[in-house]
C-alpha cells in the first residue's frame, strides 16, 4: 500500500508539473493573479489577526475566557473554557487563525487531543471580512446577502460542534501555567510572533498559488465539460478552492438565485480542500487529526445549505435582497 501511494503521488507531481510546461501560458495568469490576491487582500487582512492571536496567547485573556465560558464550553460542545478563544478568535479572523490557535493550544498541552479535534470543527471557519466583503459586496454585489450568508455559517457551525460533543467523550484537560508577557520579554515575544505570523502566511499564500494554478489546469484542459452542467463543473472547482467555485456559481443563470445561494452556503461551510490542507499543514506538529475536521466541515456545510434551503423558501423575497 505504501509503494502504491508513493507511486501514485510521483504520477500526480509528474503530471502536474507537465500541465505547467503545457498550459504555461494561463498558468503566468494564475499565478500572477493569486499572487496579486495575497498582496492585496490575504496578506493585509490575515496578518494582524495572526500576531494578535499569537501575542495573546501570552496573557491572561485565555485563562479569563476559560473562567467565564466553561458554563457554556463544556455542555454545549464538551470541551474546556479555554475552547472560548480559539472561537471567538476564529469568528473574528477567518481561516487559518482557528486551526493555528487550536494547534497552539494541544503544543502546550492546554487541551486534550479529542478537545482539539472536536475545537477544530468549530473554530476554523470563514471570516466576516472574506463572506461578507468578498462573497457579499464583491460577487453577489450585495452586502445584505453577505450579512447572510455569515449569520447562516457561524449556526452551521455551532450546532455541528453541538453535534459533535454530543456523540463523543468527557475528556477535559486542565489549564497548564505558560510563559506570561512582560516589559523585559516584549520584544523577543514580539519577535517570535513575528515569525509565527509569516509562516502561516507563507503556508496559506503557498496553497492560495498551487489551488489557483490546479484551476487555471483543469479550466484549460476542460475535462470538466464531460458532465455538459455548469452547476456540477463549479462545484467541483469551489470544493478545490471556494473563492474561485463561488465567484464561477454566482454567474449561472438562473430564474432565481436559489440554487446559486444553496450552493454557495455548502461551499463557505466546507471551506473547500485548499482550507482543509492548510489545516493539515498546521495541525502537522501535533497529534490532532484530520479526519473529523474533514467530516465535520462536510456536515457543516450540508447543514448551511439546509438552512438557506428552508429560509429561501419560507422567505422567497430575500433573493432580490441588496
Amino acid at each position: 500500500m505504501k509503494n502504491f501511494s508513493n507511486y501514485f503521488l510521483t504520477f500526480l507531481i509528474i503530471l502536474f508539473a507537465f500541465c505547467l510546461l503545457f498550459f504555461s501560458s494561463s498558468n503566468i495568469e494564475a499565478v500572477q493573479s493569486s499572487i496579486n490576491l495575497c498582496l492585496n487582500s490575504i496578506i493585509p487582512s490575515l496578518f494582524p489577526f495572526l500576531i494578535v492571536s499569537e501575542l495573546l496567547s501570552y496573557t491572561s485573556i485565555i485563562f479569563l475566557l476559560s473562567a467565564n465560558f466553561e458554563r457554556i464550553m463544556k455542555p454545549l460542545f464538551k470541551v474546556n473554557g479555554i475552547g472560548a478563544y480559539p472561537f471567538i478568535l476564529g469568528l473574528i479572523s477567518g481561516y487559518p487563525v482557528g486551526a493555528k490557535i487550536v494547534s497552539n493550544l494541544r503544543i502546550e498541552n492546554k487541551i486534550s487531543q479529542d478537545e482539539g479535534n472536536r475545537l477544530l470543527i468549530f473554530t476554523n471557519n470563514a471570516g466576516p471580512l472574506f463572506v461578507i466583503g468578498t462573497i457579499g459586496c464583491s460577487i453577489y454585489l450585495s452586502p445584505a446577502i453577505g450579512f447572510l450568508f455569515l449569520t447562516i455559517n457561524i449556526f452551521s457551525t455551532i450546532l455541528t460542534g453541538i453535534i459533535f460533543g454530543i456523540f463523543s467523550k468527557i475528556n477535559y484537560r486542565n489549564s497548564v501555567a505558560h510563559e506570561e508577557l512582560n516589559f523585559s520579554t516584549l520584544g523577543e515575544i514580539i519577535s517570535s510572533c513575528i515569525k509565527k505570523a509569516f509562516n502561516t502566511l507563507s503556508i496559506v499564500c503557498g496553497f492560495v498559488i498551487i489551488f489557483s494554478l490546479i484551476i487555471s489546469m483543469i479550466k484549460s484542459s476542460g475535462i470538466l465539460s464531460i458532465f455538459h452542467n455548469s452547476w456540477i463543473e463549479y462545484t467541483i472547482l469551489g470544493l478545490l478552492e471556494i473563492t474561485n467555485g463561488i465567484k464561477l456559481i454566482s454567474t449561472i443563470a438562473s430564474k432565481n438565485l436559489f440554487f446559486n445561494l444553496v450552493l454557495t452556503s455548502f461551499l463557505i461551510g466546507t471551506g473547500g480542500l485548499s482550507v482543509l490542507l492548510q489545516v493539515w499543514s498546521i495541525i502537522s506538529k501535533t497529534d490532532l487529526s484530520i479526519k473529523s475536521y474533514f467530516f465535520g466541515k462536510i456536515l457543516s456545510g450540508c447543514i448551511s445549505a439546509i438552512i438557506m434551503s428552508i429560509i429561501l423558501i419560507l422567505f422567497p423575497t430575500l433573493y432580490f435582497l441588496k
